[in-house]
């Protein structure tokens, strides 16, 4: 309930017309039960005709005016809420792509995936028919009110019954609290498995995975069926027990108004609308209550889009040199997981001038990778700094740092774009020569000549339907992209070498040698030989906790 408010505090204007149009709606509505009080007292006592045509002439011009008023209603309310739902779900989107990926990555992918899916309960929740039912509860006392003239005790009964089904309502979104938080953190479990089975299917079914996968899918569905069962308990429960309220309020009402008829102190026909505008008043409270599903979700998805939110983001402004010379310098660096037992590297300290050539080797996992994406700005050391030309890489424009880089990863992903535009995002400068020149460089041309599309060749499931061999050449291309003008003076290739046939290697000590006799810096992790002929210096990553330059070679460029 308390993102309605806020969406109503949001736009005063629009919630004082939605007031009014409610204010009046429910007043219009007063003239159903009326109409019936009056023709039983009136039409069939006396049965004059034109008394029967005036008031059914009149109720009919109410119902009309009642239902142009709530469409009114509608209509604002989608006016009021378009913008906020579509605001919120760029923006949690955008969280995606603007957070630091070293917080963005403690949080489960699954779970991620979640918390922006789970906006489209909150648009359904807070769609304009339940603004409306939920306007309608304080405008129930309009028909307490009117009760209440006809007999002062029935008007009490019905207020006790509406204020029953109201707390009602309260206590079971507060109940629902709980199993619909579990409920998320389990959608993100099936999120997760879901994507398993459709990028890993060639694994799945070539080593045996099939077995473990549906025994962890079989587990979500068992734990997901139980959560939905017990808020499906919960909610049936609430609809007896409102269904039970309605029914109990029609029996007191007839119980004390049969007894005040016999008395003489009200008539059948005033007892019968006043039976009607009791269960008119009632209505607004029980769809309330009925609701308290669909307003406990979207609380639990608007929570989950609130921690995403939380996550730091990578700022949009900072030092943005003239001109950068290539020069990379790591101070008394560190850099540990959270919860890790050990830091994967510490104490780190190195200056490489411009040109230099930096070749990092160690075994898997002693930290290469983790290395080029810390130099690359994606994360941050967890001790010590990075600096280029002696300005701190948390100061820098993160923008303008990644066009002085030329980054190529060792698992490379694309847009689901074409080929042309992948490599236009990563240097939008280059134009269409210059995605030719990188295109034949990285050695992709006979890919590109024998594609029906050529550079528009479409790029889909984020390149992983590609070869390995070609996604790799792509992923050269891109970074050279940046190595065209000004920009790509660090060079951080992560295995440049690894999955390509003799062609794609010769692409790439070709590109290297270019790079390397234009006085780039080139970081690279590898252990190939022939690039290891051109290192300058060694990094050893194997020595634990402190790396140790292990070799000083005289190259003086790549070959």
């Amino acid at each position: 309930m308390r993102e309605l408010f806020q969406r109503l505090a949001a736009r005063p204007g629009i919630t004082a017309e939605l007031m009014l149009a409610s204010f009046f709606a429910n007043l219009l509505a007063l003239a159903s039960p009326l109409f019936v009080i009056q023709v039983l007292n009136r039409y069939v006592s006396y049965g004059v005709d034109a008394t029967l045509i005036t008031l059914t002439a009149g109720v009919v011009a109410a119902i009309a005016l009642e239902t142009g008023f709530r469409q009114a209603r509608l209509m604002l309310s989608a006016s009021a809420l378009e913008d906020r739902d579509r605001d919120r779900a760029v923006g949690a989107f955008g969280m995606l792509t603007a957070a630091k990926t070293q917080a963005l990555e403690q949080w489960p992918a699954g779970q991620r995936r979640e918390a922006v899916r789970g906006l489209d309960a909150v648009e359904s929740a807070f769609n304009p028919p339940n603004i409306g039912a939920v306007m309608d509860v304080p405008f129930a006392l309009v028909f307490v009110a009117a009760l209440a003239l006809l007999n002062i005790y029935l008007g009490l009964v019905a207020m006790a019954f509406i204020v029953a089904a109201f707390a009602f309502s309260l206590f079971s979104q507060a109940r629902l609290k709980g199993p619909m938080q579990q409920l998320s953190q389990t959608a993100g479990i099936g999120n997760t498995l879901l994507a398993t089975a459709d990028r890993a299917a060639d694994t799945i079914r070539a080593f045996g995975g099939q077995g473990p996968v549906m025994a962890s899918w079989q587990q979500y569905v068992g734990q997901a069926q139980a959560l939905r069962q017990r808020v499906s308990r919960m909610q049936g429960a609430g609809q007896t027990l409102t269904q039970s309220l309605q029914a109990l309020m029609g029996v007191a009402i007839i119980s004390i108004g049969a007894t005040l008829v016999v008395s003489g102190n009200l008539d059948v026909g005033t007892l019968i609308g006043a039976n009607i505008l009791a269960g008119r008043g009632l209505g607004p409270t029980l769809r309330l209550a009925q609701l308290t599903q669909s307003f406990a979700k979207a609380e639990q998805s608007l929570a989950d889009a609130r921690k995403l939110a939380e996550l730091p983001t990578e700022p949009d402004t900072g030092t943005a040199l003239n001109t950068y010379s290539g020069a990379l310098e790591l101070r008394d660096t560190g850099f540990a997981y959270p919860e890790a037992p050990a830091p994967l590297f510490e104490s780190l300290s190195l200056n490489l001038a411009p040109g230099s050539v930096l070749v990092v080797r160690g075994r898997n996992g002693a930290g290469k990778t983790t290395l080029l994406r810390m130099l690359s700005g994606l994360i941050e050391p967890s001790r010590g700094q990075v600096l280029g030309d002696g300005v701190d890489l948390r100061q820098m424009a993160p923008g303008w740092w990644r066009r002085q880089i030329a980054y190529l990863p060792q698992e490379p992903t694309f847009l689901n774009a074409s080929v042309a535009d992948n490599l236009l995002a990563a240097n939008p400068d280059i134009g269409e020569d210059g995605v030719n020149h990188v295109i034949r460089e990285a050695g992709l041309g006979a890919f590109i000549d024998e594609s029906a599309q050529g550079l528009d060749t479409p790029i889909t499931d984020n390149g992983g339907t590609l070869a390995l061999g070609i996604r790799r050449r792509l992923a050269l291309a891109r970074a050279l992209a940046n190595t065209l003008g000004d920009g790509g003076r660090l060079v951080l290739f992560d295995e440049p070498t690894e999955g390509l046939d003799k062609e794609g290697a010769a692409a790439v000590y070709a590109a290297l040698k270019r790079l390397a006799e234009e006085r780039r810096t080139l970081v690279l992790v590898t252990n190939d030989p022939v690039i290891l002929k051109g290192a300058r210096v060694v990094l050893d990553l194997n020595t634990k906790p402190a790396p140790q330059l292990v070799s000083v070679v005289t190259s003086e460029h790549a070959s």
